[in-house]
């Protein structure tokens, strides 16, 4: 008797198991298409932002990654040249070298030092060499202002994407809330439509953030990497007027 109480409890329970699923299945679908029909305006307009933020950051991985591999392709052909030229006190050569590498940081800097230079009549006095060491500090400034053009948008998007998917995940547990409330119960069918909408924005918020992130802190290495050979650069062009004033 109670072996066939249990057996039909337990037949019971999975009947009312299956109909729960199957009710949820038929309510909420689990598309992409599926969720944004699901999705209240405020939860819409958050995987908008983020939609925005990740074509945003993409646009300027894509343009930076351009600009440094450009510069640094540029550069690898211009520092020997130029340091020919100077060897040989060729220093309209050496100028003229320069404006041909315009996507080049190295090439930017030594230019401002030159035409400061060749300014003051190419005579390496120290009033000479002080005011081209002051420009050649002025171009690094400018050239380094230029290297990190973006940078502070993958910085704030990164830092910001995730509370932004956090806040589509409040939004979607209130959606979840409300429609318990509504329905007057608590089946899968009422909560699974604004649990998925919150677990949606959330992993948006973070697939978003985490490759801005990794691409901002590579950037900043290559900027970083820069300053130091345009530094390395200033250094030795100073070095050079400093020769040049010893010679005369």
């Amino acid at each position: 008797m109670i072996l066939a109480q249990l057996a039909h409890f337990a037949s019971h329970s999975v009947s009312s198991l299956a109909l729960f699923f199957q009710e949820g299945e038929q309510t909420v679908s689990f598309s992409p298409m599926g969720l944004w029909d699901h999705m209240g305006w405020l939860a819409r307009c958050v995987a908008i932002l983020l939609f925005i933020e990740s074509i945003w950051s993409l646009a300027v991985m894509i343009d930076r990654y351009l600009y440094f591999s450009a510069a640094r392709k540029q550069s690898r052909e211009f520092a020997p040249k130029v340091a020919g030229a100077l060897k040989d006190s060729k220093l309209e050569e050496a100028i003229k070298i320069a404006d041909r590498n315009k996507k080049s940081h190295l090439a930017e800097v030594v230019t401002a030092g030159l035409q400061e230079f060749r300014a003051s009549g190419g005579m390496a006095t120290e009033e000479t060499i002080e005011s081209s060491g002051r420009a050649l500090e002025r171009a690094e400034a400018i050239v380094h202002a230029k290297l990190k053009r973006g940078l502070a948008v993958l910085a704030t998007i990164g830092s910001t994407a995730p509370f932004v998917g956090l806040f589509g995940t409040v939004v979607g547990i209130l959606n979840a809330f409300q429609q318990i409330a509504l329905q007057k119960t608590s089946g899968i069918g009422a909560v699974a439509g604004g649990i998925s909408e919150a677990l949606v924005t959330t992993a948006f918020g973070l697939l978003v953030a985490i490759p801005a992130v990794m691409a901002f802190n590579y950037f900043t290495g290559r900027v970083e990497a820069f300053d130091v050979e345009m530094d390395n650069s200033s250094s030795e062009l100073v070095d050079y007027f400093i020769k040049q004033s010893h010679k005369r």
